[in-house]
């Protein structure tokens, strides 16, 4: 029997931030989101928060906004337009510098798209019913059927990671089976074709779950979560309806707790400091002390935010060349790929 210990996802992330720390512009992360509606407070605690943190220590950083995977769950691309400006006024805010970041759009990179043909060739129809993640969005799209976009989604998203040589993503537990499909594909084509892509890590999020006001996950389509954009009235009318329970001693039990447990968790966020410290200062004070300690809270971490954000909407020109810069960067990563891999394989693609 092998003795060889086989490193834990986490034990592995703990290893990547060593070496981000020690080298951080030997990584190229991917990231990004579909533009489906305003973003939230759990997207900035999820993601965009941790994307700052990359960037700001060196890494090279990649932020797609994935407009063509807007279609994976519904028929039509709704206010496609205006949910890409919300994006990139919410990225701007939260703090992602083009000078070091790169935010495109799906559309525009021709190239990216079209390695999804060569990298369909690499998974079978077998695979992709396997992977759990298509499964839960399957069970959860707004289609009356499944769409092949939908099926094919993770090799999209891998053509998403390799097409600039990611090597990098930052992801949930729930996210794995994807990442696992795009490392597949850069390990098969190398196998077959010859040494072109990295196989990405994955990068655990430690970012906790937010609930959303009405005790479910936070989404942008249930209308249940709080949006970067919302001022301080909107911001408090939303928190004041959030759920609780009946107990009015106040403490941080997500297991028993849920509803609770993630405002106190929204406030110890937005404050840096320890959820079951919030809880315990809170106490006796029931759900409307709780309700106000969090909607103070995140209204002065937003506060910086929102003047940003409302500062960057008063020059359309500027944040519409932000994605022509970036647009422009990505298309010339992506057609030296993929004249890569067209050398590769042979000039079949």
């Amino acid at each position: 029997m092998s003795d060889v210990v086989v490193p834990t996802e986490q034990q592995r992330t703990a290893e990547l931030e060593d070496r981000i720390r020690q080298a951080p512009e030997t990584f190229r992360v991917m990231t990004g989101d579909r533009p489906t509606g305003p973003l939230h407070l759990g997207h900035y605690f999820g993601t965009l928060h941790n994307r700052v943190r990359l960037q700001d220590a060196g890494v090279d950083v990649f932020v797609i906004i994935a407009d063509y995977q807007v279609l994976t769950d519904r028929d039509v691309a709704d206010r496609l337009t205006e949910h890409m400006e919300g994006l990139l006024l919410d990225y701007l805010a939260a703090g992602i510098d083009p000078a070091r970041a790169t935010v495109f759009n799906h559309s525009a990179v021709p190239a990216l798209n079209q390695l999804l043909l060569p990298f369909l060739s690499l998974i079978s129809v077998a695979e992709l019913n396997r992977n759990p993640t298509v499964k839960d969005e399957i069970a959860h799209s707004r289609q009356s059927s499944v769409s092949g976009l939908m099926f094919t989604y993770p090799v999209h998203q891998a053509a998403d990671i390799l097409f600039c040589k990611g090597n990098l993503v930052p992801v949930g537990q729930d996210q794995l089976p994807h990442l696992e499909v795009t490392r597949t594909v850069a390990r098969r084509f190398n196998e077959r074709y010859g040494a072109v892509f990295p196989e990405p890590d994955a990068l655990l999020s430690a970012a906790p779950l937010l609930l959303g006001t009405d005790g479910t996950k936070m989404s942008k389509s249930r209308g249940n979560s709080v949006a970067l954009r919302a001022d301080a009235d909107e911001t408090a009318r939303l928190i004041k309806g959030a759920r609780t329970d009946a107990e009015r001693h106040i403490t941080y039990d997500p297991e028993n707790r849920p509803g609770v447990a993630s405002l106190v968790l929204l406030a110890a966020l937005c404050l840096d400091r320890d959820p079951h410290a919030v809880a315990e200062e809170i106490g006796g004070g029931g759900a409307a002390v709780l309700k106000r300690t969090v909607t103070e809270a995140v209204n002065a971490r937003m506060a910086p935010i929102r003047a940003r954000r409302a500062e960057y909407a008063q020059d359309p020109g500027y944040v519409r060349s932000v994605l022509r810069a970036g647009n422009e960067r990505a298309n010339e990563i992506a057609s030296a790929t993929l004249a890569e891999v067209r050398e590769a394989m042979g000039g079949v693609v």
